[in-house]
This record gives C-alpha cells, structure tokens and sequence, in this order.
C-alpha cells in the first residue's frame, strides 16, 4: 500500500515536470521530489518504478520510470544484493514479455529492451550467457516479442563499442568477448528471424492482413537495425558464414525494406580489409561485390534506358548503393584483383556511374576515380633497409593489375564527363545548351554536397591527375574541345555572351598543360608525350592567336588561356613571341578609360592582359628571356605615348623582375637598378618631402592631390614587389649565417628607399595623435574609420568576394587601377591610408631580410620616429598590423651584435603601451562585458552587440599577435645560448639568447614579465599556446643562470600563473594544456631543492596535504622520463583541485550514448574550511 502512495506521488511530480501548464514554482518542487527519489532508498527506487511502467499508468509517466529504472541500473546497481540484482533481471525479462503482449508503443519497447541491455552490461558475461537461450524462445513467440529482442540486441553492442567511461578495462573487454563467443548463436538466429517474418509479412500482406502484416514488417526493421549493430565488428565470415550478407541482399529487392538493408552494406563495405585476411574474408568481400553490382546493372539499364518510371526513392536507393561500391573499391579492392572478369565488371560499373546523368550519382563515382588514380600514379615511399618491402611489392602487384583494366577509352569516357561537368546550370545561357547536355549540373539548390567550387577542385584534380597518367590522350581531349567550343562561338551572332562553357575550359587547359610539362611525368613515354603534346598544343595556340575579339570579357578570358600555356611555352620557346605580340596586341585594343570609374570593364581587362604577363614570366621559365629587351622597349614606347597606365607599369616591372631572376644575379643586380632608377629621382627629391611631410597640414594637403597621392603609392607598393621578387626568404633567421659573396640586388637601393618612406609613415601615424586628429577636415576623419569590408570581417559575416592577387581596395577597385584620375573622396582617402600602411610596413619588414644592410644602413632614430612616436595613439588592429609586418621580422633578422641598438630602443615603447592597453581592455571585458579598445576611429557607431564583438575582435587579435612576438623571442633559432650541450656562460647568454639579453635590461624585462603573466589569465587559447613557448625559454634561462631574481619570478609568479591558467576551460586543449603541465614539471623538477615556492604553491591547493605532496615527489623520483613525470604532475593537479582545472578535466569528458542517462561526474568531497593568510602564492582563487 505505501509503494502504491509512493507511486501515485512519483507519478504526480512526473506530470507536473513534464506538464506544460505547471507554473515554474511547481516544476521546480516536482523535479525536486524526482531527485529525492533517486537519490533514495534503492529498493523503493526499483519498486515503484517497476509499479509505475505498467500499462496503468500514462505513456509520459511509464516512460520516465524506464529512465529511473535505467538510472538506477547504470549508478547504483551495486547498492543492490545479488539476490536483488537476480530478482530485479528476471522482473526486467517478464517485463519484456509482457510489453510483447500488449503491443504497446514503439518508444516503450525501446526503453524496456534498453532495460535490459543496461542490465546486461552491468551484470556481464555470466548474465548474458544465460540469457542468451531465453532470448532466442521469447523470440519464437511472435512479432512483436522477436522484435523487442532484436531491440535489445541492437542496444547491447551499440553501447559497448562506443566508448563509455563506465565499461572501461577489463569489464568492457569481458562483456565484448562474451558477445563474439555468442555469435554463432545470435547471427544464425537474426536471419531465421529475417527469413521467417519478411516471409509471414509478405504472406499477410496477400492476404490484405494489413495489420498483422505491420506487425511483420516491424520484427524485420528490428532484426535489420540489429544486424546494423553488429556488422562494424562482428568477423566478415562469420556475416556470410551464417547468411547475412545473404538475407540482406534478398532484401534489396523490396521496396520496403532495401533502405534499412542498404545500410548493412554501407557499413560493412567500409570496412578496411585486415593485414591477416584469409581467403574467407576475400570470398566475404566477393560475395558483397556480386550482389552490389547486380542490383546496380538493373537499376543501370532502367534509368539508362528509360524504359521505366524512376522516382526520387529510386535514385537516393541508387547513390546509397553506389555509395556502397565506392567504400568497397576504397578499402578491399585487393580482395577482387585477382578475379580480372569481377575486377572489369566492377570498373565498369563505377564508370556507369561517373557518366550518369545524374550528379549525385556522378559525384559518388567521382571520389572513387578520384582515389584510384591517385593511388596508381602515386609513387611509394621506401627507405634504406625497409622491412615493409613485401608489402610495397604486393601493393606494386596490385597496380600492376589494374593497369590494363583503366584504358585510354576510360580516361577518354572521364575527361569528357569533366569537360562537360566544369560548367554551372546557372552559367547555361537558354538555347546554348552544350553538345550533348543532358547531364544535370550543379547548380546552387543542391544540398550536402559543399559548393561548387570544392566540387570543381576534385573534378580539376582528377584531371590532372589523368594527365600524369595519359597525357597524349588529356592534351588531345582538351585541345579539341576547346577548338569545338571557339569554333562554335565564331558562328554565334554574339559570341561574348556565350562565353561561360570556353571560360569553364580554362581551368582544365591550366591543369592539363601543368600536368604534362610540370616534369614529374614518369609513365615510360617521358619526352616523346611531351613533343607529342607540343604539337597538339601548337594548333590550338594558332587558333587562340588568329581570334580577333577586342571585347573586355573576351580579352581577359584570352590572356587566361595564354597564361594556362606557360608551361608549354617553356619547352616550346618558338611561340613566346608571337604570346607576346598578341598579348600587346589585345592591351592595344583596349581604351585607356580615364575620367569615368563607372566603366571598368575594360580597366579589368588591361590590368589582367598586364597581369598575364607577369603570370607567364612565372611559368615559362627562362623562354622569356630573349625577349626581355623587346617587352621592354615597347613598354617604353607605350608610357611615352600615355598608353600606360602607372599601376600597369609596375605590373611589367614586376615581370621584368622575374625574368631577371632567372637569368642570375649580376642580371638580377642589372634590372633591379634599371628599374628603380627612374624612381629615384622623384622618391629622393627634397621639395615633396617638406612640402608634405613636415607637418599634419602638409600631409592633408597631400590628401587634395590626387594624381601626386597615387604616384607615390605605386612607388612604395613597387619597392614591395621588387623586395618580394628577389629571392629573400621572409622567415630566414640570419644571425648565424655568413654574408653570401653575391650582394643582395637591393642592399644598395635601401639608402635612398626608405628615409622619405620613414616619413611618410611618420606623417600618416601622427593624423591619430588626438592633437592632430582635433584639426583634421571631416573628409579625412572619416577615411580614418574602418571600411566596411573589415568591419564585415570583423564580425565573421561574409565578405564580398575580391579579384585574387594584389592589394583590392573596399571600394573593391584593385590597387593597380588606382591612378588618382578622379576627384579624392572619402573612401579614396581610406584606401590611399590602407595602402601606404600596408605596402609601407612590407616593406621595411622585409628589408630587414636585405642581409644586415638594413641595420648597419639605417638611422635608428628615424625609426624610432616613424613607429614608436605615437605609438600610444594607434589603434589595436594597427599595433597588430606593425608587429606582424614589421617588428617580427626585425627581431627574427637583427644580428646579435645590434640587439643593444636596435631592439632596446624599439620593443621598450611597444611592450609599455601594448601590455598597459590590453591590460586595460581584458579588465573591461571581464567586468563589464566589454573589451573598450582604445580605437579613436577604429570602430565606428552601430548596433552595440556589432561593436562589442568588433571591439572583442580586435582584442583578441593584438593579444594573440603580441604573444606570437613572445613567441618568436623564445625560439631556439634566437636563443642559441640556451640549448648548447655544454653549460651556458654568462656570455653565451647575452650574446646568444634574446631572451637572455632583454631580461639583462629591467626596463623591458619588467613589461616582459608581466605580459607573459597576464596572458596566462586572459581567456584566449591561442595566446597561451604562443607565449608558452617564451616561458619555456624564460625556465631554460632561469636553470641556466645563476639569477636569484629569475629564479624566484619563475618558482613563484610564473609556476602560480600556470597552474591558475589551467583552470580556465579555454585551455582545454589537449596540446596546450599539456604544455602547461610540461612547464610546471620543468619549474617543479628543476627547482624545488634550491626554492620553497614550488611545494608552497602544491600545499596551498584545496585537496593536497603533505603526506600527498610527499608521496608525489617519491614517485617522481623513480622515473626519469618526461612523459611520465609529466603524467604525475597532472594527476596531482587534478587530484589537488578537486578536478576543478578545467583546462584538464575537460578532456576527461564523457560521451552521450544513445539510451544511456549520463552520469554526473563524482567529485572529491569539499574540502576542509581554509584560513586566507593573504599570502600571494595561495591558489584558492581558481575553485
């Protein structure tokens, strides 16, 4: 009677948790009272919830009593007697039988067979073989009992082979052995039930027994879906040993149950054949390949035919088993190579796949064909004394059978589909369809298949890879299709509107011509392919110079595919010429259009003519040597007349550029002076200078001079591409490498380059100075602020997408077209301040690379002038921009024997302000909820949502580039010193380590110091990866030197900061916080014999005591591995925190199970009340 009230109340506080009219007061009380139950008596808890799941009771409250019944199964199953935990199975398989009887709902008999499984799993082996005979006679009693025992078996291994934290070890592996052992009983009993109810269901539905046939067909599903459980681990044979694969392809057959049946051979087809296959498992797979094809040649010669009606089911049904035959070829096509009449069949069939009409199908096939290829022509990595060379030797016996079997018709049969399949649907002009097209191509409504341009990219690389593999063939494919489609638009009445299916082409010209002249061909044929192909591509260079179009869109698709020639034009030199003329010749014919920005077409078209040349230059190697002084006179001849414009002058400068560089360093040395001369002699001249840039007044005026403004623009943007273009690694550390005996071609030219360069950024730095800012015009002011492309990108939205190379404004205008023609504005102001900062700090970033020229040649003052002045006016994304461009690669390059000179007098001003900025801004976002950078202009009125997360945006992004510097000045390339075998002196540490030597210099030591701190408490990942490393130097200095000083900063602060940093879940990473730990052992291993900090800061954690201190320190003592020491250092941590480092517990998180309530993770218990003594090393904070 008690349990009954018990019930009754359990039941009430149910419907009111679950009940949408109960008010929160009494949700919360009800949910409440639920707990308490739980939480309980366990024998109450089991009772009246085994009184609550009979049918008496409503669906909602039946079903929650399973979940407290599965609750009580998976945590506090031991508190249960084993006369209990018996009693409680045998209720739990009654339960089954009686649910059976009643047919009641589908969610009901899943809850009640996941009873049973949960108890299974905890009891273990010992259940599970006894229950094993009673499972297969409750099965015998009918549909619904067999389908509540496939139920059951369904859950069980679905459970076990997901990882879950409470079978973990030896129970798991019992439970997992136990089920195989079981297998001959249970395979052979789920296809009698697949065999008897797909039978009975279709006799009933005969009969017009729709229900009982329901019923039937239900059992199947469940035997399907528990065959589905199995198939990923049970042994292959043992699948077709016992009639699976047999029953499972019967099923493909019926229109009801062939997706469930699908399913099977999705999975088991992924399978990776093992290393230890016998021929059981090549007969498995075999038998799989058989059915697979045989469905696929119905389906094949019906939507190829069209001699039947297809539906949507049907061509899903078809991709699902298309599917199939993919992961099959992917992963066991060795287990068929030996069969050469099932090896073609199967070929075949993906080849009738690859050119189905439709692209889902298409697409399947693709990656197939895709792999394959690759596999074929991939060479095999081997190595002196190999012991895998058996298995190189089988793999090259598998290829070699495979061989014959993808022919010249294959690749022919792909090429073409590619061809075809490169177009959009939406670049399909109405009534200019392509020849042939009725395939279905992508278009922009198709679902789950990424986007067009990442299909695009494997239909590119299976070409070329084809190409590789048949380069006659792909070079004879694709020059006739190119010459169909021209010929097809030359008797089009107007052809530049149907350009889309010869622009498609482009690419695959670019990768084909690639392919075969890349050098990499070693298919036998070696240069007789390539003379072969030279000839076939010699006529399609005639037709593409012989077009006479002069439309802008025609233009520039032509110097497309002049450019997709230049590898062959660089084993076919006696073309270059007439490319060149031509290209000339299409320039020519485009107006230089001046006072109308409106009309850019053909501005776009001249500045990618100019471009082509620059991309040839690339390609073509040194064929385009002999012809440099003939592109040069008529690049003379053409500025002369005013036929250039000055940003298509810098693009043949930059050609010109790159031919010399591969003509050697004297011509290199030539061609640089030639070109930088003329620009000289305005760049030096005095008068501009102090005309613009002695004041903020002259610098405004500048901004009124348009044409002046540009001009100036293209010669710094000029300097940047002639400092890119000389061959200068820009990561290269040169402190310890000797001066090469050839000149850098610049190391001369850095003298007159950058002084008026220093000024003109010391000019544009001071408009942000709040004096200067107070007295700009408007105009300027808001030229100043954020365009919207980079508050767009600031937000995470998607930009408007931008002409690839070379510096696009955010009016969306490449840089090269900008030429001052126009009255100035506001966003031409912007841009014009955007790419004199951007070009600007390039290019000092990158004469820091010019040898040691830049730093012997330079005046550090002017400087110092030019970036530090006003440093603490820039705005956050600016400091950024300079640290990465320019400081980083400074300090990188800066000899050792100008650290004194150079990085004191630069890294003092930046360290101060941006630690004291960031500081300031992580505050307000911990406290306020915002960041408040210190941006003047930066970031400009909007939504308070958009600019908080702007202005968290910036934050993050300054702090992640400021530890990335921390970063770069704790690398071992710097801090040589500090990793030699021998021990370190006190020289070696100045003159070898950076490190070393700022900390010698306590003005920046002390910003140092406290920047590497406060990043350990600032919530960016990213940042405490950088700095990381720095600390890490900072510990290998601190063991290296005798500095009392440093030893203390790092026993105390440093070893305090990292632990509290691993309480932040931000560091969850695994790399991350396993760096963390591998510091704090350094600290603690290195140092708690010299310093008492390290075991005060242990001590002063919640849950540590000084018997668990000590026993730590004794087993630390018994390893000399890292990894280990390593290991107890964690453990310690976590066991000392109550697991409250989240950065460390995280990763211990368990995963969801399907049917499974997850269990709260226990925690140690609370620990003792402790005093606060104020000391600083205590670490209570972090709970």
């Amino acid at each position: 009677m008690n349990g009954s009230v018990t019930a009754s109340d359990v039941a009430r506080a149910i419907v009111a948790a679950l009940g949408w009219n109960s008010s929160s007061d009494d949700r919360k009380a009800a949910l409440s009272y639920l707990e308490s139950v739980k939480a309980g008596d366990v024998c109450v808890l089991a009772s009246t919830s085994f009184l609550l799941v009979k049918k008496d009771w409503p669906s909602e409250v039946r079903l929650h009593a399973f979940k407290l019944l599965q609750h009580l199964v998976r945590l506090r199953w031991d508190e249960l007697s084993s006369e209990e935990r018996r009693e409680f199975a045998k209720v739990s398989i009654d339960l089954m039988n009686e649910i059976a009887n009643s047919f009641e709902e589908w969610a009901l008999k899943s809850q009640t067979a996941a009873l049973v499984a949960e108890i299974v799993r905890r009891e273990g082996v010992s259940l599970w073989q006894k229950l094993v005979p009673s499972l297969i006679s409750i099965s015998s009693s009918g549909p619904t009992h067999a389908e509540m025992v496939c139920m059951m078996l369904r859950w069980l291994p679905e459970d076990i082979t997901v990882h879950n934290e409470d079978l973990e070890g030896d129970r798991r592996r019992l439970l997992l052995r136990g089920l195989t052992e079981s297998l001959p009983e249970i395979l052979p009993l789920l296809y009698t039930l697949l065999e008897r109810h797909f039978g009975a269901a279709m006799t009933e539905a005969g009969k017009q027994q729709i229900d009982i046939a329901k019923q039937h067909a239900a059992a199947v599903t469940a035997t399907l879906n528990a065959i589905n459980a199995y198939v990923e681990w049970a042994p292959l044979p043992y699948l077709a040993k016992y009639g699976t694969i047999h029953g499972c392809g019967f099923l493909l057959s019926s229109p009801d149950f062939r997706v469930h049946a699908c399913e099977f051979f999705k999975l088991v087809s992924s399978r990776k054949r093992p290393t230890e296959a016998d021929s059981d498992y090549d007969s498995a797979i075999l038998s799989i390949l058989v059915i697979l094809m045989n469905v696929s040649t119905d389906f094949l010669n019906i939507s190829e035919s069209g001699s039947g009606i297809m539906n949507d089911s049907d061509f899903e049904f078809a991709e699902c088993i298309c599917e199939s035959l993919v992961s099959l070829g992917s992963t066991n096509l060795q287990c068929i190579t030996g069969d050469n009449e099932i090896l073609s069949q199967y070929l075949q069939k993906m080849m009738r796949y690859f050119r189905h009409y439709k692209l889902e199908l298409h697409h399947q096939s693709l990656i197939f064909w895709l792999g394959l290829i690759r596999d074929l022509i991939m060479k095999p990595k081997t190595s002196a004394g190999d012991s895998s060379a058996d298995n190189l030797a089988s793999t090259d016996n598998h290829k070699q059978k495979i061989l014959p079997f993808v022919n010249d018709e294959i690749c022919s049969v792909m090429l073409d589909i590619s061809f075809q399949r490169m177009l959009k649907k939406e670049k399909v002009n109405p009534g200019n369809e392509i020849p042939g097209g009725t395939l279905e191509l992508w278009n922009d409504d198709f679902e789950g298949r990424g986007d067009f341009g990442q299909y695009r990219s494997k239909l590119l690389e299976l070409i070329r890879l084809i190409a590789s593999f048949k380069p006659v063939i792909a070079v004879t494919k694709v020059s006739d299709r190119v010459s169909m489609i021209i010929k097809s638009l030359l008797l089009a009445p107007l052809p530049s509107q149907n350009l889309a299916t010869l622009e498609s082409m482009q690419l695959a010209v670019e990768n084909v011509v690639a392919a075969v002249f890349d050098g990499s061909n070693d298919n036998g044929s070696g240069s007789d392919a390539q003379l072969a192909s030279c000839r076939i591509l010699e006529g399609l260079l005639q037709q593409l110079l012989s077009l006479k179009w002069t439309e802008p869109e025609s233009v520039e698709l032509l110097g497309h595919y002049f450019e997709a020639l230049g590898p062959f034009l660089k084993y076919h030199p006696d073309a270059v010429g007439s490319v060149i003329n031509k290209l000339f010749e299409l320039l020519n014919s485009l107006p230089i259009v001046m006072k109308d920005p409106s009309i850019s077409g053909a501005r776009h078209a001249r500045l990618h003519i100019c471009t082509s040349f620059v991309r040839l230059a690339k390609t073509a190697d040194t064929s385009l040597l002999p012809h440099m002084k003939g592109i040069a006179d008529t690049v003379s001849y053409l500025q002369k007349e005013g036929q250039l414009l000055r940003g298509e002058h810098n693009l043949f400068g930059e050609t010109f550029l790159i031919m010399a560089s591969a003509a050697g360093p004297q011509q290199q040395q030539e061609v640089m002076t030639w070109l930088l001369e003329p620009l000289s002699h305005q760049w030096t001249q005095l008068e501009w200078q102090n005309a613009y840039l002695s004041d903020p007044a002259g610098l405004i005026k500048l901004c009124g001079e348009t044409q002046f403004m540009w001009s100036l623009f293209h010669t710094v943007t000029f300097f940047e591409k002639a400092l890119k273009r000389s061959g200068v690694k820009k990561n290269s550390v040169n402190n310890n490498t000797t001066a090469s005996s050839v000149p850098h071609p610049l190391a001369s030219h850095l003298p007159w380059m950058l002084p008026p360069l220093l000024k003109l950024l010391r000019a544009m730095h001071s408009l942000w100075s709040p004096p200067v800012t107070q007295m700009l015009p408007g105009e300027i002011k808001a030229a100043m602020a954020m365009s919207e492309v980079e508050r767009t990108g600031l937000l995470g939205e998607i930009n408007p997408k931008m002409p690839k190379g070379g510096i696009t404004f955010a009016d969306g205008i490449p840089a090269h077209m900008k030429d001052g023609n126009a009255e100035p504005n506001e966003t031409d102001i912007r841009n014009w301040l955007k790419g004199i900062r951007d070009s600007g700090y390039n290019v000092l970033g990158l004469s820091t690379t010019v040898g040691e020229s830049f730093f012997r040649c330079t005046d550090v003052d002017a400087v110092d002038l030019a970036l530090m002045e006003n440093i603490n006016s820039m705005e956050f994304r600016h400091i950024r921009q300079l640290v990465h461009s320019v400081i980083t690669p400074l300090v990188k390059n800066c000899p050792s024997d100008l650290w004194d000179i150079w990085l004191k007098r630069l890294l003092y001003p930046l360290l101060i302000y941006s630690h004291q900025a960031l500081r300031c801004s992580w505050s307000a976002l911990f406290e306020e909820g915002r960041a408040k950078v210190p941006d003047l202009c930066g970031v400009i009125g909007g939504p308070d949502l958009k600019v908080e997360v702007m202005e968290e945006k910036l934050l993050r992004v300054l702090t992640r580039e400021i530890c990335s510097l921390l970063s770069v000045l704790g690398s071992p390339g710097l801090n040589s010193g500090l990793h030699s075998e021998q021990l370190p002196t006190d020289s070696d540490v100045l003159s070898k380590s950076i490190v070393g030597f700022l900390l010698q210099n306590k003005d920046i030591a002390v910003p140092l110091l406290h920047m590497c701190l406060d990043a350990f408490r600032w919530t960016d990942a990213d940042a405490t990866t950088k700095v990381t490393s720095f600390c890490g130097a900072i510990v290998s200095l601190a063991i290296s030197t005798n500095n009392t000083e440093l030893r203390q900063f790092v026993c105390k602060d440093l070893f305090s900061a990292i632990i509290q940093s691993l309480a932040l879940e931000s560091n969850a990473n695994a790399n991350t916080s396993a760096n963390l730990v591998g510091i704090c052992c350094e600290i603690f291993v290195s140092f708690c014999k010299q310093d008492p900090a390290p075991r005060q800061i242990l001590l002063s954690l919640p849950c540590i005591g000084p018997q668990d201190l000590l026993a730590f320190e004794e087993a630390l003592g018994k390893t000399s591995s890292p990894k280990e020491q390593k290991q107890l250092m964690k453990s310690l941590l976590l066991v000392g925190t109550a697991n409250q480092l989240k950065a460390l517990a995280v990763q211990k998180g368990q995963n969801l199970i399907t049917n499974v309530v997850a269990r709260p993770r226990s925690t140690l218990p609370p620990s003792e009340s402790r005093t606060d003594d104020g000391s600083a090393i205590g670490l209570a904070a972090i709970m």
